[in-house]
């Protein structure tokens, strides 16, 4: 009795694992994978979700998922039932040693075809945003383009599959390993631009003609991320600006290219183009005299005030007016004693304790004068302030 006991539990063994053997599925070799999505939000890796539809039978089964030649993070492997879920289990997961792979253990209370959804992460798809900007003739506006460049090489085909970014058009596509597709997905339009020169003091020649050099004061397109210019849904992902501009005759020219940042919903797009002698600014110290001096026993300097003037000529040569932004550095604890722009008193955004922004309004071949005058606190011989000539 005992003999027969023990022969009648090896055969139902050996029927368990026939029917658990042919269970037994290899991720890279479906050819049935369902709906496929693939969310390209995270720059280093690569979310893919997709259905597949198991074939179960009554009682435990074994799925097997090996990802030989494909760069998959084992652990953000997730298996989700989609039907069938009042009677489909996931009862365990296990990693076999020395293998790409994993096996599921999945419990069924009846034979059935079960949808799932399998989502993970996967690497070497590389997704790179460029943009496209046509100015018109007058630089008012922008046909603003985005593009989206996919490189697969991640060792997995996908013959058909939905693409996203966390923005723009969504679209149906397939690409396969070693491929590279530019698709464009977000076209708002045309946007509004705003043209401007930044002048940096800390960055740019304060007397340009005294250089043997021709130096120019760099010119960009000012785009802002709001409702207000078709876009300010969400940020805009960093990526390469190429800027071309109508000529009137029914071509373009080139204007240049830049390297966006990521810029966020209320945040503005500079897009550097060069660098224009349109505008002109010299600039002096015209004061820099040390007040409240304080000594050491040995009479030796430790500490003193400034009484600083400053004081910056623009110039527009350009037949249209334009707006110049200039930054001034006052290093340390300062205070502002007057600040003029012509006879007005200029105003200024405080962008940090030692950074002023300006936004300067210039008539078409007109000419301003911005004058500051400062004092400075404490200061310790050795820290004085760099002023670039």
């Amino acid at each position: 009795m005992k003999t027969r006991t023990m022969t009648m539990a090896l055969v139902a063994m050996i029927c368990v694992t026939a029917l658990q053997t042919e269970a037994r599925i290899k991720l890279v070799a479906l050819p049935e994978r369902g709906d496929t999505v693939v969310r390209l939000d995270n720059p280093a890796f690569t979310l893919i979700e997709e259905e597949r539809v198991l074939t179960l039978q009554q009682g435990v089964n074994k799925v097997d998922f090996s990802w030989k030649g494909v760069f998959i993070d084992a652990d953000s492997i997730r298996m989700t039932v989609l039907s069938h879920t009042n009677g489909v289990v996931l009862l365990n997961v296990s990693y076999p040693p020395n293998e790409q792979a994993l096996v599921w253990e999945i419990g069924c209370n009846e034979a059935a075809e079960v949808k799932v959804r399998i989502s993970y992460l996967l690497s070497n798809i590389d997704r790179l945003v460029t943009y496209k900007l046509v100015a018109d003739k007058d630089e008012t506006k922008v046909d603003f383009k985005s593009y989206l460049v996919l490189r697969n090489f991640s060792g997995e085909d996908f013959a058909n599959a939905r693409v996203t970014l966390d923005y723009g058009e969504a679209f149906e596509k397939g690409i396969a390993h070693e491929e590279t597709k530019q698709l464009l997905f977000l076209k708002p339009g045309s946007v509004p631009i705003e043209k401007v020169w930044t002048f940096d003091a800390a960055k740019q020649a304060w007397d340009p003609e005294k250089l043997d050099v021709n130096v120019g004061i760099p010119v960009s397109y000012r785009i802002k991320n709001t409702k207000e210019s078709k876009l300010g849904s969400f940020a805009l992902w960093n990526g390469k600006i190429r800027v071309f501009q109508d000529d009137g005759h029914s071509s373009t020219i080139f204007l240049g290219e830049d390297q966006a940042k990521i810029v966020p919903v209320g945040d503005k797009m500079e897009v550097y183009l060069g660098d224009s002698r349109d505008i002109v600014v010299t600039q002096r110290k015209m004061k820099d005299e040390k007040t409240h001096v304080r000594r050491d026993r040995h009479e030796g300097i430790v500490l003193y005030d400034t009484d600083e003037e400053l004081v910056a000529k623009i110039e527009n040569f350009k037949d249209k007016p334009a707006k110049l932004t200039m930054i001034q550095n006052i290093e340390g604890q300062w205070e502002m004693t007057s600040c003029t722009l012509d006879k007005d008193k200029a105003a200024y955004e405080r962008k940090d304790f030692r950074t002023l922004k300006f936004e300067i309004e210039l008539p078409a071949h007109g000419k301003k004068e911005l004058t500051m005058k400062y004092h400075r606190l404490n200061i310790r011989p050795g820290l004085e302030q760099v002023t670039i000539q």
